[in-house]
């Protein structure tokens, strides 16, 4: 029997140091001198110098150089096939979860990980049985035998989007940075619905920053605009979190919709085994949250054991632009979701703004704070189905700006519609604010194909009066095109100090 390294593979080891060996044993193997033939003509056991004594020194340059020149007489076809798939000639075997693989020091040495245990192997002389006990959850035998394979070709191996995060893990444990690559390259040109989340994931555990970032544009971009009850159910709580945290996030309609969103994504996570389409989860969300607060005396369903869990995500949400109209507010106190504390503050500060706002002749943002934009802003959204004039409006006049939004292929402009609101707050005659207008189009898989920006921007309007805050004369414009905004009305401080 050969020599017996038990080695440990921790899961969420962030750094791969490699493990140390649990235990070692096994009688002698068999004498250095002996060679391995992988054909008539190529000898690819180690030299009687590399065989040497135990307190020998070993130059491991030395060793690598000699497997390097000669795997390069070897084609990738015959290795893979006859050496990795048949087992022909092995001289080590791997036994891991529950598998072994019959595979070749020579080609091992091309993992880094194996690179640095093998040449104890190689010193003592013996022939090998490793076993790796593995304990990260991502990887299993199909992705282990992927990245082995992978050692024995020079070409990549075929390789589908849905196994790329398990194929990333065991290639980052064994350290095999070819595999690592091809899969930052697919992973990179096949977000969509189905792998955004198992890909931000991935790319978070095994540092790909280039990759987290692009999941997380995707997602922001496509949560609210493209909802699904699969992607629903892939995001977890803190990814959920970030997302909601944004002012990034495209929001369809108004601020009550990403408490939609929240509610159902909530209800998915509380009932995964639920299959139905996205036309009939806001009823099932809304009946099953009726049924459990009917046994729920005195609290919200956020204080209650099930959704304490839920209590930062819900946190995030921006409830001041929320209760500026009655069907929103409406909504917030039927469900009993949201605890009455959260909201009662946001009550006074409304009402105290809607005061101000009746004595004041100017209010609002004259400069522009990035830190208070990103956690305050409105946002907001509208899909423009075809080419046209569009006008709509999307706040409520009495407790904010009453300003109307005109699509034209040409021009997005905004203007006061004072002759629209009732309320004395809107008679002031000098208001500041801050937004940002954002363009997107998509193809048919979901991708962005036009992006185009104000970026943040500071507007003061007197009197009724309209501007234009975006040209579109030059932009080739496709349908459906969507509008996105972010808004803010007023300072930070100002609410404070009320």
């Amino acid at each position: 029997m050969g020599l017996l390294n038990s080695r440990v593979l921790r899961s969420g080891d962030s750094s791969l140091v490699e493990p140390q060996p649990e235990a070692t044993a096994g009688p002698s193997g068999q004498s250095g001198s002996r060679k391995r033939k992988l054909s008539n003509s190529v000898n690819l056991g180690p030299s009687p110098d590399i065989h040497g004594p135990q307190n020998q020194r070993i130059n491991l340059n030395q060793v690598l150089n000699y497997i390097y020149r000669k795997r390069v007489k070897i084609s990738s076809n015959y290795a893979y096939e006859n050496l990795f798939l048949n087992g022909n000639d092995s001289d080590i075997k791997i036994c891991a979860l529950g598998r072994t693989w019959c595979l070749h020091k020579v080609f091992l040495c091309h993992s880094g990980y194996f690179a640095n245990i093998l040449k104890d192997i190689w010193k003592e002389s013996r022939n090998g049985v490793i076993r790796l006990l593995i304990r990260n959850e991502d990887i299993d035998t199909r992705s282990l035998h992927f990245v082995f394979g992978s050692l024995y070709t020079d070409e990549n191996l075929s390789l589908t989007p849905l196994e790329v995060p398990r194929v990333l893990a065991a290639a980052c444990l064994l350290r095999v940075d070819r595999v690592i690559r091809q899969c930052e390259k697919i992973m990179k040109t096949t977000i969509n619905r189905n792998t955004a989340c198992s890909y931000y994931l991935a790319a978070e555990t095994y540092r790909l920053k280039a990759v987290k970032t692009e999941c997380f544009q995707w997602l922001l971009y496509n949560l609210m605009v493209h909802p699904s009850v699969a992607l629903y159910k892939a995001v977890d709580l803190k990814l959920m979190y970030l997302l909601t945290s944004s002012s990034h996030l495209l929001v369809m309609q108004k601020e009550i919709d990403v408490y939609i969103t929240l509610k159902t994504w909530m209800f998915l996570y509380l009932n995964p085994c639920w299959n139905g389409t996205m036309k009939e989860l806001l009823d099932h969300t809304n009946n099953w949250l009726y049924t459990y607060m009917g046994y729920v005396d005195n609290i919200s369903f956020l204080e209650s054991e099930e959704g304490l869990i839920f209590q930062p995500v819900f946190k995030k949400l921006r409830f001041q632009h929320i209760i500026c109209d009655l069907a929103s507010t409406s909504v917030l106190e039927r469900d009993r979701l949201i605890p009455a504390e959260w909201l009662s503050p946001i009550y006074k500060q409304h009402w105290l703004t809607y005061l101000q706002a009746q004595e004041q002749k100017a209010i609002g943002p004259q400069t522009i704070n990035e830190e208070e934009l990103e956690q305050n802003t409105m946002r907001c959204g509208k899909m423009i189905p075809t080419d046209g004039k569009y006008i709509w409006k999307w706040l409520a006049c009495k407790l904010s700006f009453p300003l109307c939004v005109i699509f034209t292929s040409h021009y997005i402009i905004f203007k006061q519609c004072f002759q629209q609101c009732d309320g004395s707050a809107c008679l002031n005659h000098v208001r500041n604010f801050v937004f940002k207008i954002t363009l997107v189009c998509f193809d048919s898989n979901e991708k962005v194909t036009f992006s185009k920006t104000t970026g943040y921007k500071t507007l003061t309007f007197e009197n009724n009066e309209e501007q234009i805050v975006m040209k579109l004369d030059a932009e080739a414009l496709t349908f459906p095109l969507y509008i996105f905004a972010n808004f803010l009305f007023l300072k930070l401080e100002n609410a404070e100090n009320m």
